[in-house]
């Protein structure tokens, strides 16, 4: 079932290639209402009660090496399949697309549900640079103005990340012989590593996913590549390609390292206050809607990371705190996840019947669409745009 889920995106994006551009929208939200349906399927046959993975599929693909194709889902996994399957739909419906649009769309739905899904790390790689590809294409070809810059600083800075993550698996594997990430996280609990060897893998893995949340000070790729990328492509960049890191800090880092974890716990913390803070402030100053609306996407993923931290900052935290920290770090996750996603949705509406989403281009715009002010105040978004709210048209 979980095969099939990953393949469906992939046969709509050849359909979609070969559709015609007024229909090519009409074919992709057709494969994504047959997505959505296998993914209500899994939830519908999903134990919430039970421990571990569930509905696993398992084959051999390089047994030289360790590499099965091995997929299964957990309650973090399932969430976030959810999640993908309810805001690419949205994506679609945001903007007028094209045959390549639609297919590169698809294609990077198609690694996501991978990417959540693979429980072998070399079949989990795979799946997170598959998405990552798409993601510079299209922000590269439909971009705004200086895509080609945000383009390019989104590869390298995704590239970089990537490699370095890479890196530290090899370097795991030449150790321990596996790349399973059910073996990786028994060992985890007893050191997996030692020594230099172990800092050195944990950081590659680290600033992989830290570049990819992305957690101060790797930020600085997400403000240019969300204000230049086309409506639909902010969304699922930030409801669904952001949450790829922190499930990394879940699935990989926190089992893996609990011990390095713990000894830089301060430091891990106090790099997602600064997330917290310092793009709040920076929201704060930013005249762009959806420069604004990026940073504080990175300040929302900083509790995200906060929370993940906070919960092996200490050894004798009662297992029922654990579980109440992880619960709220996962609905932090879909939570952002919806209202970001939304408020993008909202700022390409603003644009598209304008031609302008700057803060000050709307004054009064609460007495023209008092429904579409009433949706972002409901999603804290009206707070931001005017911290100092006063009667004047400007400000409203």
């Amino acid at each position: 079932m979980i095969t099939t889920l990953i393949l469906v995106p992939l046969a709509g994006a050849l359909f979609v290639s070969a559709a015609r551009p007024n229909r090519a929208r009409g074919v992709a939200l057709g494969f994504n209402a047959l997505t959505a349906i296998l993914a209500l399927i899994l939830w519908r046959n999903f134990d919430a009660t039970a421990i571990g993975l569930q509905l696993i599929e398992r084959h051999a693909w390089v047994p030289a090496i360790g590499a099965e194709y091995l997929v299964g889902v957990d309650g973090l996994s399932l969430l976030l399949v959810l999640l993908t399957s309810l805001i690419i739909p949205f994506a679609f419906f945001a903007q007028r697309a094209g045959p390549g649009f639609c297919a590169l769309m698809l294609l990077m739905q198609s690694a996501l549900y991978g990417t959540f899904t693979a429980q072998n790390f070399l079949l989990w790689f795979l799946f997170y640079e598959m998405s990552l590809i798409p993601a510079f294409l299209l922000i590269k070809i439909w971009g705004g103005e200086n895509r080609d810059r945000a383009a390019t600083k989104f590869f390298v800075y995704t590239f970089l990340g990537s490699v370095a993550m890479l890196l530290s698996f090899l370097g795991i594997y030449f150790a321990k012989g596996t790349f399973d990430f059910a073996a990786l996280a028994d060992l985890g609990k007893h050191g997996l590593l030692s020594g230099n060897v172990a800092w050195l893998a944990f950081a590659g893995i680290f600033l992989g996913l830290a570049v990819k949340v992305p957690l101060f000070p790797f930020h600085t790729w997400l403000p240019d590549a969300y204000e230049t990328a086309p409506t639909g492509v902010s969304m699922v960049l930030t409801g669904v390609l952001s949450k790829m890191g922190v499930y990394g800090f879940v699935r990989l880092l926190l089992p893996l390292f609990p011990n390095e974890i713990k000894i830089l716990a301060p430091w891990l913390l106090a790099l997602a206050a600064c997330s917290i803070v310092f793009a709040s402030l920076a929201a704060w100053a930013q005249r762009d809607l959806k420069r604004m609306i990026a940073y504080l996407s990175i300040n929302h993923l900083g509790y995200c990371t906060l929370g993940l931290f906070a919960v092996m900052a200490t050894t004798s935290r009662p297992l029922i705190d654990t579980q109440a920290a992880l619960s709220g770090v996962f609905m932090q996750i879909f939570n952002h996840g919806v209202t970001a996603a939304a408020l993008f949705y909202f700022v390409g509406l603003l644009e598209q019947r304008r031609g302008l989403r700057g803060i000050g281009d709307f004054g009064g715009l609460m007495q023209r669409t008092p429904l579409l002010c009433g949706c972002i105040a409901s999603l804290c978004f009206r707070r931001s745009v005017c911290p100092d709210s006063t009667d004047s048209s400007e400000n409203s």
